[in-house]
């Protein structure tokens, strides 16, 4: 019988559920789509390394309580402590989150993660890395981190270097949002299950009482099958995506995309500038080159060169694009971002 304890001091944010020898994880700030507070990120560290040192427990589920899995982190409290003076309590952030991306990347017990709903940003961090990702019919995955002043971190450009073709670099510049059809085509996901099911699923891999990973996922693909892409799906248009984004540079990928613009009427290529256009120049140049890096660099390389990158970001030396990025679309939601247009040419 599963029991569930929270955290000390009754936040709440985490909980857990136990069986003999499975610990599910439930991400619990529903109104706030998960998104990863740094309480939540310390409690999850300590719950993972607690979890490795018992030999009890065989594995790790990952889920979220409403309607996402996790929307991203939690960076707007990040904001608030660099407009204050203080941009070392905003790496403090980051350190400890691209730490749990670590672990999870490095774990020697399973992870499930199941992402039945929204997944962006450090929600990508919390799962990705983790050796199985379930998508459903709800699941949306996004990194739309250009459009804020950043980059994709928590080792995106890991795994994003690692995606069909230039897959990673397309999703990384433009911030898609994908569907857990193409989540699973392009590799982001490891299984699909519809989320009707998804309770079925959960009452057998509690049942577990091994850390076999090929016992895992016959297990899930009791359960799974593999969906049909949209018509309009990008992964439809890889032949665009890798004549496009295997150029050098920015302006050779806006290029390349115009001229295909020019050559035949297509909505997907026309909305695909549009978002190009509509992100920090900055951001896309640092996301492009940090992607471009990640695909000859290990896991742990691709963290530790994205925690230096994040520094100098929340330093602002070169570029405040990340804080009128976060003012625009994540504190005053007007959606209308002023600095991030100022070296367009």
């Amino acid at each position: 019988m599963a029991h569930t304890s929270s955290i000390h001091g009754g936040t709440n944010q985490v909980l857990v559920e136990e069986t003999s020898s499975v610990r599910t994880f439930i991400l619990n700030r529903p109104k706030q789509l998960n998104a990863l507070s740094h309480q939540m990120i310390s409690r999850l560290l300590e719950l993972f390394h607690a979890s490795e040192r018992d030999s009890n427990v065989k594995m790790i589920i990952l889920k979220g309580n409403g309607r996402a899995f996790c929307a991203g982190g939690d960076v707007t409290a990040v904001v608030h402590n660099v407009r204050r003076g203080n941009w070392k309590l905003g790496a403090d952030y980051f350190r400890e989150e691209f730490t749990l991306n670590y672990v999870m990347a490095t774990y020697s017990k399973p992870q499930v993660s199941i992402l039945n709903g929204i997944v962006m940003g450090g929600g990508a961090g919390a799962s990705v890395h983790g050796r199985f990702r379930v998508a459903t019919e709800k699941s949306v995955f996004a990194m739309p981190e250009t459009a804020l002043g950043l980059f994709p971190d928590v080792g995106a450009s890991y795994f994003y270097s690692r995606l069909p073709g230039f897959f990673g670099e397309y999703a990384g510049l433009t911030g898609a949002r994908l569907d857990g059809a193409e989540m699973l085509a392009c590799g982001l996901a490891t299984h699909f299950v519809p989320s009707e099911r998804l309770p079925l699923l959960e009452q057998a891999l509690v049942k577990v009482n091994t850390s076999d990973p090929d016992v895992i996922s016959t297990i899930i693909s009791r359960f799974s099958h593999i969906p049909k892409l949209k018509e309009g799906s990008s992964y439809h248009k890889m032949k665009i995506i890798d004549r496009c984004f295997s150029r050098r540079t920015v302006e050779e990928i806006i290029s390349a995309l115009e001229s295909e613009a020019l050559n035949k009427n297509d909505d997907w290529v026309s909305s695909t500038i549009q978002s190009l256009k509509k992100a920090s120049p900055t951001s896309l140049k640092i996301s492009l080159r940090s992607i471009r890096e990640g695909r000859l660099q290990g896991v742990g390389s691709c963290l530790i060169r994205e925690y230096r990158m994040v520094c100098h970001v929340l330093m602002g030396e070169f570029s405040k694009d990340f804080f009128e990025g976060c003012r625009a679309l994540l504190i005053d939601k007007d959606r209308n971002p002023k600095l991030l247009l100022q070296d367009r040419r």
